[in-house]
């Protein structure tokens, strides 16, 4: 395994509970392969409930619960793969049998440290750096660990700005990290939402480990956001098709005055989500950029 590839979807908490489940290891090599056709098939297939994806010499290992897998849907992913002159091949075998948690902790999962300020680290790292900022998680998913680029733009936000006495949104919030910290710096009352029962479930466990207790959590999507709010800051680290689809609600659900923060996407997209902003109502203020993927800030 080269690196993990995170993207959009949470990856390896399905391992955690792999005595219980069977999965199916789907490899996808990929021509060409490079990092942004490996990423467009992990974004599509976890459409079609595959859960977790490695990138591998050749292109990407995905996980699929048995019980939910649908090679036709598979197939018709492959047939009509959006990005031009690319080949998708696919082999499909049974996951082998190991301790994922052993693995995770092993291999993946590393303290990150953002500057002097900010440390993400699990209870089993020893002799982390002492930073103004230690947030301690429970390793069931990657994606919102901090290593990936788009987490890390959006701390590195979220370290800058004024959240004494804020009311904050953390739409998508994986392991709820984003929230945790916005806590930390001051904000008086935060609401997490994720389409995931187990990012729910997960950043319940990292409130307790950081003695959060003034963020409200469930199981949602933005549809979800009529009843909430509104709100000082919204972050919606996502990707750019649903932040395009979903941006009215949230503007809908900020308060004037109120800056959202974007993330998930390209510098490329920036125009378009822009474009959409705007049309919406909002100012744009920045972006940040980190090998190509991209933090802007928005004021209603």
């Amino acid at each position: 395994m080269k690196r993990i590839c995170i993207f959009v979807y949470r990856f390896f908490h399905l391992f955690i509970n792999q005595t219980l489940m069977k999965y199916f290891e789907v490899t996808f090599t990929t021509s060409p392969n490079n990092e942004i056709v490996n990423d467009v098939v992990s974004a599509l297939a976890g459409e079609i409930g595959f859960e977790s994806f490695v990138e591998c010499e050749n292109g990407v290992q995905a996980y699929i619960q048995q019980q939910l897998f649908d090679e036709e849907s598979l197939k018709e992913m492959v047939d009509n793969f959006p990005l031009p002159t690319t080949s998708i091949r696919y082999t499909i075998q049974e996951a082998e049998d190991k301790d994922w948690n052993e693995e995770w902790e092993k291999n993946f999962f590393q303290p990150i440290v953002i500057g002097d300020r900010c440390c993400i680290h699990s209870t089993f790292h020893k002799d982390t750096p002492k930073t103004e900022y230690e947030i301690l998680i429970n390793p069931q998913m990657a994606f919102g660990t901090g290593h990936h680029q788009t987490t890390r733009l959006i701390i590195s936000y979220l370290l800058d700005i004024d959240l004494q006495d804020k009311t904050v949104l953390d739409m998508g919030c994986g392991t709820s990290i984003l929230a945790i910290l916005a806590s930390m710096r001051g904000a008086k009352a935060l609401t997490a939402i994720d389409i995931d029962e187990w990012c729910v479930n997960n950043s319940i466990d990292n409130f307790a480990l950081n003695h959060i207790d003034n963020i409200k959590v469930f199981q949602g999507d933005a549809s979800s956001l009529a009843a909430e709010g509104p709100f000082d800051i919204i972050i919606a680290n996502i990707n750019r098709n649903i932040l395009l689809a979903d941006m009215q609600y949230y503007v809908a659900r900020m308060n004037e005055g109120a800056e959202i923060y974007f993330s998930g996407f390209y510098e490329s997209d920036l125009p378009l989500i822009q474009a959409e902003a705007e049309r919406l109502g909002l100012r744009y203020l920045s972006h940040r950029v980190e090998k190509e993927w991209t933090a802007a800030q928005f004021v209603k």
